[in-house]
């Protein structure tokens, strides 16, 4: 009797609770392995259960590979769906039949199994082909690649995984013919077009792939975006009125990929490809406002002469505190008409903290200036850093905005007059955000050095020439 009740809860928990169910389905598809827990499965669950209930009908998952998106959108949630009511009509499509035929057959592993049975035991299939298992009650799930046979066949709801090869998303012909064939034909698959369900999970390529097409749109799409190192802190949905916070810098899921694995894959795939893939955040081909054939590296900056300048340049954030924007302090040496970036300091201080930042920067390169924006936080730090009477403290009145001044000095990498350190640890990033400007998700860097270009450096280059005289 004790063993029967514990077998009755362990089939409610399959039924009620989606990532109870998952986590069965994995280890049903990879026994022997462990099922790593983590609070983006739960917030993939949350929306998929949602999907389910009949609360929204479109939903956009853009995540990294190898995050379990397949097991759990392709082929254990149609699982769970068609468990709960096997009247469903369900349509899984990926990019290539290979991959589409192998989640059908995880899928029937799944279903065929004995806990399955027990915990549905209104669910029973009447016909199970390579690509399509049919319900008794005339549901089915039915898998099929992007652009394969769909006329006559209706449904209510539409998974699309993966739909397009990396490689194919960098052709416009082949994206602009995906998108297409979404629009014009699988739309028309919705027996219902405002009620039927469609999922699109997938890593983001390119600015216009099916995400950003979709996203573009009229049409009103959830988004869950789940880059595979935060960029901003954020609070993720996981329930109903539940929320996991997540802190800018932390890795997706550690225990499956460190943060370190993920700088070490962010050097190896480049700027491009690892903020399209992993960051869900491409960038236009070729850069959007500064191109990419533009940027110019350096292995050895030029030795300081008297000639020289070093110019800091800080932007700072609109409030302090660890919940808002980042300060950003770029370092430049500029050399007659060439500007050679040494240094990028990024970073949430409180108020304290960015005058101890700021003075131990000052010191470790002492400039020649230091350019601190005259707004808000930095008007304040402005007053701290020139009451220490060491360094030439410059506050700079903002005039246009952010892409205006951005777009002033867009002449001087056109020019090849700025460099970068080739190796330097914080190159990655800064790139991401200079080649997506502006319509990339941070604007720190690129306005600390744009203050940075803009500096007038001949106003006191007399000055310096009188005192080497003397």
């Amino acid at each position: 009797m004790h063993g029967i009740c514990e077998r009755d809860l362990f089939d409610f928990a399959l039924r009620s609770d989606f990532e109870s169910f998952l986590k069965y389905s994995v280890l049903t598809l990879n026994p022997g392995m462990p099922f790593l827990p983590n609070w983006h499965i739960r917030a993939i669950a949350y929306q998929l259960e949602r999907i389910r209930r009949g609360e929204i009908n479109r939903l956009i998952i853009n995540m990294p590979p190898r995050h379990l998106k397949s097991i759990t959108v392709s082929v254990a949630f149609p699982a769970f769906v068609l468990g709960h009511d096997p009247r469903q009509r369900i349509f899984s499509i990926s990019y290539g039949s290979e991959l589409s035929l192998k989640h059908a057959r995880d899928f029937r592993s799944i279903v065929e199994s004995s806990w399955y049975a027990r915990a549905f035991p209104q669910m029973r299939l009447s016909r199970s082909l390579d690509d399509e298992a049919a319900t008794t009650l005339k549901g089915f799930r039915k898998a099929t690649s992007v652009g394969g046979v769909l006329t006559g066949l209706g449904g209510n709801m539409i998974i699309l995984d993966d739909p397009q090869k990396p490689v194919d998303a960098l052709s416009k012909t082949r994206r602009d013919g995906l998108n297409q064939w979404f629009t014009n034909t699988l739309m028309s698959r919705l027996d219902n077009k405002e009620t039927g369900a469609i999922i699109v999970v997938t890593q983001r390529v390119h600015m216009d792939d099916l995400s950003g097409h979709l996203m573009g749109g009229s049409g009103h799409w959830e988004v869950l975006s789940l880059p595979a190192i935060a960029e901003v802190d954020e609070q993720v949905p996981i329930g109903d009125d539940e929320f996991h916070y997540r802190r800018a810098g932390t890795a997706l899921h550690p225990e499956h990929e460190s943060i370190q694995m993920l700088r070490v894959l962010q050097n190896d795939l480049g700027t491009y490809d690892f903020g399209a893939q992993y960051q869900q955040a491409p960038i236009p081909e070729g850069g959007a406002m500064l191109k990419r054939e533009w940027i110019r590296h350096y292995d050895v900056a030029p030795a300081r002469k008297p000639r020289t300048k070093v110019i800091q340049s800080w932007d700072t954030a609109a409030k302090d505190g660890e919940q808002n924007d980042y300060s950003v302090c770029t370092t430049i040496l500029v050399d007659g008409e060439d500007y050679y970036l040494l240094d990028v300091l990024r970073g949430r201080f409180d108020f304290p903290r960015l005058q101890q930042v700021a003075l131990a920067h000052a010191e470790r390169f002492k400039p020649t200036k230091v350019l601190v924006e005259d707004a808000s936080v930095g008007i304040a730090l402005a007053q701290v850093l020139r009451s220490k009477g060491r360094f030439r403290i410059e506050a700079v009145k903002v005039e246009h905005n952010k892409q205006m001044r951005f777009f002033i000095q867009l002449a001087k990498f056109e020019a090849g007059h700025v460099f970068f350190p080739r190796n330097a640890p914080f190159m990655a990033d800064l790139l991401a955000e200079l080649l997506a400007f502006p319509r990339g998700k941070h604007d720190d860097q690129v306005d600390s050095l744009s203050q940075a270009l803009a500096c007038k450096v001949s106003d006191y280059t007399s000055a310096l020439m009188a005192a080497m005289s003397d």
